[in-house]
């Protein structure tokens, strides 16, 4: 049994994941309940104290083993200071996070970006173990991303570096807006949200497809089995969302020059109908020193890499 233990938390606007990592980033035990955003900061900080300690108490670890506590919180945040100066899923502005949580539990807490220490878990324990230089896409309602360089999260001055979601990747003449407030970002056509505004879209100009004979496309997953069944339209959605991916990483390789990319998410378990264009387009982009020796792979601790990654961020 290891001396010590590192504590993850990943909070999220319904539920809030607390998990115990050794060293390795093997993950020993976890534990998960309600948010309660609704009854605000302090509540939730509160809770996640509780569920903390819960989890520790439930382990054959004791508390003076905890060697330190890293949370992955969604939003926009001050990193340094540990203030989450707004997330609008929570309903936060200016929350010291990092400090109230360290009153509550007389442990060191490190706050971080989701998409971040998602990136952080699949490079210590995940699909980028072993690899130092690495960028990590994160396909779900958005486009999120992290970048570790070194084995370490890379931040940027202002702690924004990352927002792969937001590369101006689509030209004008097909741009629709983001919710960012740009136009044409990687985001409105390779989440799963771009994906089904897509397939209705083309549902409703009337084109000949299965997606037709579904009374609104709610789910990515539905456009991926109708392209794998060979539903043309299907398929040009996919080969769109994933050639857009393509050209990001092209971009990405050139500035970082990453080993790997690790692709998660939902979107990303649509498997090789999605990774072949993708790999197709990043190597009819890339400049051939930037590509040589590069892979794409999908992620492998699915919605443990959150907290796994945030248990790493007092360790790495």
């Amino acid at each position: 049994m290891s001396n010590q233990i590192y504590i993850g938390v990943d909070l999220g606007g319904t539920n809030i994941k607390v998990g115990i990592c050794d060293e390795r980033g093997s993950l020993l035990h976890t534990y998960e309940g309600p948010t309660g955003a609704e009854e605000g900061a302090e509540a939730v900080l509160e809770r996640i104290a509780a569920y903390v300690r819960q989890i520790v108490e439930d382990s054959p670890f004791s508390w003076e083993q905890v060697a330190g506590i890293g949370a992955g919180l969604a939003g926009f945040l001050d990193i340094p200071r540990g203030i989450v100066k707004f997330s609008p899923n929570l309903k936060w502005r200016d929350v010291h996070a990092k400090d109230r949580l360290e009153q509550l539990l007389g442990k060191t807490v490190t706050i971080d970006n989701d998409a971040n220490v998602a990136a952080l878990g699949e490079a210590w324990s995940g699909a980028g173990a072993g690899v130092p230089h690495l960028v990590c896409y994160t396909l779900g309602t958005g486009v999120g991303g992290g970048i570790i360089i070194n084995g370490k999260i890379y931040q940027g001055f202002a702690g924004t570096a990352g927002e792969l979601g937001h590369i101006a990747t689509v030209p004008d003449i097909e741009a629709i807006n983001c919710g960012c407030g740009q136009t044409g970002c990687l985001e409105t056509v390779s989440s799963a949200t771009g994906i089904i505004r897509m397939a209705n879209d083309a549902v409703e100009r009337g084109e000949s497809t299965s997606l037709a004979l579904l009374e609104k496309v709610v789910e990515a997953k539905q456009v991926f089995d109708a392209a794998k069944s060979g539903d043309e339209v299907a398929l040009r959605i996919v080969n769109r969302a994933a050639y857009y991916l393509g050209r990001s990483m092209a971009m990405v390789a050139v500035v970082l020059n990453p080993q790997r990319f690790v692709v998660g998410g939902g979107v990303s378990r649509a498997g090789d109908i999605l990774f072949e264009p993708i790999r197709e387009t990043f190597k009819k982009y890339t400049p051939e020193a930037a590509a040589e020796g590069v892979d794409i792979v999908p992620a492998t601790l699915g919605n443990d890499a959150g907290v796994v990654g945030a248990a790493g961020l007092n360790l790495r």
